[in-house]
């Protein structure tokens, strides 16, 4: 008989598979195969941090988890599973949660400025070749310099517009600037443009402190980022998941060794983060993960296998929970050998073979002892959700907006006074100088030649252009938007 896993997460000690609060910031691992059971392990993981007051962040990929904001309901093969396990203090009901969505579809929409989030994400992202990410970091230096605020797309457009017309005057501070690379960079900006990075990019910013909250019970806030649409743009969900751990790295203090995690993030679809990431990113990841415990934050990786996570990052994955996988061709046989190599054996059973032999509801369980250490892997029941595994219908979800602390916060966005606007009003004011010069008689040089255009002259043509261009880009999205239907 599979011995029962609780994930109650410092609940009944009779459970002889628990959780350890104070190694849960050791970070961790789901995976199994599609429909073995991973979405709900990671509900009663979120569950059971909410409870004991620690604050979760978590990407829906699916839409089903949703429903952690609404009780359970009673069901016979819930009683059944109560019964084997033996657990009398589960209780059905829903958990203080908030939505989120880039898109601003089915929760607060969530911003950044391209300031806060940088030049080396940015040129990631991108993946922009050496001297186009020298030429991006150019840009993000001189508007420094210049105290001009980049917050949106719009900003740095006309930012490295700016710094290509005037690249000559620029170079001998900041070093060679490439037209091609900044059209280059150009083109790809507008490229995350249409898949919805001018959503993401402007204000109001989120404020990560906002996702750090415990309710009036003392339970941790569970914080749902609809990722419905986002998965579909998986170097955009990416980034964007890597970007708030890195941010909440950045703005944490260090916490030592605690008693429980400050918070606890989620990250779904695992393998989007890496598949393809160049060296330099895959270095960024596994320096943050690796240090990020540091200040209290657990994060928990969830993919179809082990094998999908480098090395050097499940190396640091302590507590593991291992679903069904299925083995009909070499490569699949190889992913399960790796994923029965990744636990401490159990004398008891072969850990190869009970991964192919899982149920749904079913998992292999090691989790970190007290000393740190890993566990003799246990074959292990899943504990019912106590709230409702499904989704939340529409109605549901906009009663929990209008109750939610943030309505009103973040739905509306602004647009203050930045690069964009700073480069206009400097651009109609020396368009307006060389109107007026042109009224008057032109000064002719020796040869009858007209003077050479000033920095700030041709400063103003090429912002005027850059202006112009965005706007009819604007105007033709629209245009076709209406035309084929999309957003």
């Amino acid at each position: 008989m599979p011995k029962p896993l609780t994930l109650t997460l410092g609940g009944n000690t009779r459970q002889q598979v628990a959780l350890n609060l104070a190694m849960a910031n050791r970070h961790g691992l789901i995976a199994g195969a599609t429909g073995t059971g991973k979405t709900v392990s990671l509900q009663i993981l979120a569950e059971g941090f909410s409870r004991n007051g620690i604050p979760v962040f978590l990407a829906d990929v699916k839409g089903d988890l949703s429903g952690l904001a609404a009780s359970g309901t009673p069901h016979r093969k819930i009683d059944e599973r109560l019964d084997i396990i033996g657990l009398t203090d589960f209780q059905q009901r829903g958990y203080p949660t908030v939505f989120w969505d880039l898109y601003g579809d089915k929760g607060h929409p969530v911003r950044t400025t391209l300031s806060e989030f940088g030049p080396l994400l940015l040129a990631n992202f991108l993946d922009l070749n050496d001297t186009q990410t020298g030429v991006l970091y150019t840009a993000f230096k001189v508007a420094d310099d210049e105290g001009m605020l980049l917050l949106d797309l719009k900003d740095l457009t006309a930012m490295l517009n700016w710094i290509k017309e005037q690249r000559k005057a620029l170079e001998a501070e900041y070093g060679g600037i490439s037209p091609a690379s900044v059209a280059a960079i150009r083109r790809k900006l507008l490229a995350l443009e249409e898949q919805g990075g001018d959503l993401f990019f402007g204000e109001p910013a989120l404020e990560l402190q906002d996702l750090i909250k415990t309710d009036f019970s003392g339970n941790g806030v569970i914080n749902v980022l609809d990722a419905t649409q986002l998965i579909h743009q998986p170097r955009l969900y990416a980034i964007f998941l890597l970007w708030l751990i890195s941010e909440l790295f950045e703005q944490l203090p260090e916490v030592g060794d605690a008693d429980k995690p400050k918070m606890v993030f989620f990250f779904d679809e695992a393998h989007l983060l890496f598949n393809n990431a160049p060296q330099s990113l895959l270095e960024k990841i596994d320096q943050v993960v690796r240090l990020i415990r540091s200040k209290g934050v657990g994060i928990y990786f969830i993919s179809q296998s082990p094998a999908d996570i480098p090395e050097s990052v499940l190396g640091q994955l302590g507590n593991r929970v291992q679903h069904a996988l299925r083995a009909f061709t070499p490569k699949d046989k190889k992913a399960v050998r790796v994923a029965a190599q990744t636990f401490r054996p159990n004398p008891e059973f072969s850990t190869e073979a009970a991964i192919t032999q899982l149920g749904v509801g079913e998992a292999l369980v090691s989790v970190l002892d007290s000393k740190g250490s890993p566990t003799v892997v246990e074959r292990a029941l899943i504990v019912p959700p106590e709230s409702r595994m499904g989704p939340l219908d529409d109605n549901e979800r906009q009663q929990c907006l209008e109750r939610s602390p943030y309505r009103g916060r973040y739905d509306k966005p602004l647009d203050r006074e930045s690069a964009y606007e700073l480069l206009k009003a400097r651009s109609l004011e020396k368009a307006a100088e060389v109107a007026s010069d042109e009224d008057k008689p032109s000064a002719k040089t020796a040869r009858g030649g007209r003077q050479r255009q000033g920095i700030f002259e041709a400063m103003a043509k090429s912002v005027a252009r850059s202006i112009g261009s965005s706007l009819g880009r604007q105007i033709a999205r629209g245009l076709l938007g209406s035309i084929l239907g999309k957003r």
